[in-house]
């Protein structure tokens, strides 16, 4: 058989189609795998974006040291890189004498709903804006954060500013007071101990975000909580407390008043010394004076600087006595009431006892007075 150029024969037109239908199933395979590789590089890819932004990110960083203050383990908030004050930050005189009292799980108050809202390049370090709740206050909050070497391949952080802020806390009218119902004494926190002022303010370290309410209850003083949002790193925050005297302290100090006042009446003088009262004749005492207390006063308290004050309050006393006139000898009988005011100033000693100085509106110099 003779076969023509150009034309196969039947069974090489089969066998041909037998391969090409044999190598289209392959190129097809090759194309989905290769499909396939480019999803699971797109996927390992999205992976590593989550987990950077979850756990290696600058704002995992931020968030991991929120959510340690949320959860009250202030010990390892500390100790996170950047929160410590450093040497910079030091510069500034209320950051060099601040307490760090406050830097413990019992001064913290409650932190929730944290949220990253931000993070954008600021110079060579990165901002990260928080939105949270602090003691169920609304707040929002930026830290700087710059990167602080590897850990294998991934970067760590540390923060560029320190977050933590000074409270300058003024408490007037107690020495001890709460923050957060922890319980402080000023002579203990302030840099110059049992010296120090009562209106010199103290300042205390405080973690950023937090509220810290402070309050006064002791027995001679109370104050309901007063509180302030530290809610930017390094800020120096003030706060003034205005406590106010209690029942029980005010009824002690009318008590001191009352026994000096009595005290007053055993001198047989015209004139009592150191006494908001006394009386005054232009003749001869020939019998007495005899004092007694007709009304004594009714004792209030109000601020003073950095203790208490009494202000001016009415009494009245009784004198007798037998006088001699000077111009004809005649005998004559006093029998009258002297009314008086009482003021004071009470201030507390570093033993924690109170001085209660006694005196009248119409006197002028120190005043006398008793101290209990």
């Amino acid at each position: 058989m003779v076969q023509s150029a150009g034309v196969l024969a039947p069974g090489v037109r089969t066998r041909r189609a037998r391969t090409a239908r044999r190598r289209a199933p392959l190129w097809a395979d090759l194309t989905l795998l290769a499909a396939i590789g480019l999803v699971l590089v797109a996927a390992l890819a999205a992976g590593g974006v989550t987990v950077y932004r979850e756990f290696y990110s600058p704002s995992a960083f931020v968030t991991r040291y929120l959510t340690l203050l949320s959860e009250g383990r202030a010990a390892d908030a500390l100790r996170l890189p950047g929160v410590a004050i450093g040497h910079g930050d030091l510069d500034k005189s209320t950051f060099r004498s601040a307490s760090d009292a406050l830097l413990r799980q019992a001064a913290l108050s409650s932190l929730t709903d944290i949220t990253v809202t931000g993070e954008r390049p600021q110079g060579d370090a990165t901002a990260v804006t928080v939105h949270y709740k602090a003691g169920g206050h609304a707040g929002t909050s930026t830290f700087l954060v710059a990167q602080d070497g590897w850990i294998g391949v991934a970067p760590s952080w540390q923060f560029a500013q320190s977050p933590l802020a000074v409270i300058s806390l003024t408490v007037r009218g107690s020495d001890r007071f709460s923050v957060n119902g922890f319980e402080l004494d000023r002579r203990q926190v302030a840099a110059q101990g049992a010296d120090s002022s009562a209106l010199q303010p103290v300042p205390m370290l405080v973690f950023s975000p937090g509220l810290y309410s402070v309050s006064v209850k002791t027995s001679t003083a109370t104050a309901d909580g007063m509180g302030v949002l530290a809610d930017k790193p390094l800020a120096d925050v003030p706060l003034d407390v205005q406590a106010k005297p209690t029942a029980a302290f005010v009824k002690v100090v009318q008590q001191r008043v009352d026994e000096f006042l009595q005290q007053c009446t055993t001198q047989s003088v015209l004139q009592p010394t150191g006494c908001p009262f006394g009386y005054a004749v232009p003749n001869r005492v020939v019998d007495g004076p005899t004092w007694s207390m007709v009304k004594g006063p009714a004792i209030t308290l109000e601020p003073d600087d950095e203790g208490w004050k009494i202000p001016p309050a009415s009494a009245t006393a009784h004198v007798t006595l037998d006088v001699k006139l000077l111009y004809d000898g005649t005998l004559s009988h006093v029998d009258q009431d002297v009314p008086f005011q009482v003021d004071g100033t009470i201030r507390f000693l570093p033993d924690g006892s109170a001085s209660i100085s006694i005196t009248s509106p119409e006197q002028s110099g120190p005043p006398a007075g008793s101290e209990g």
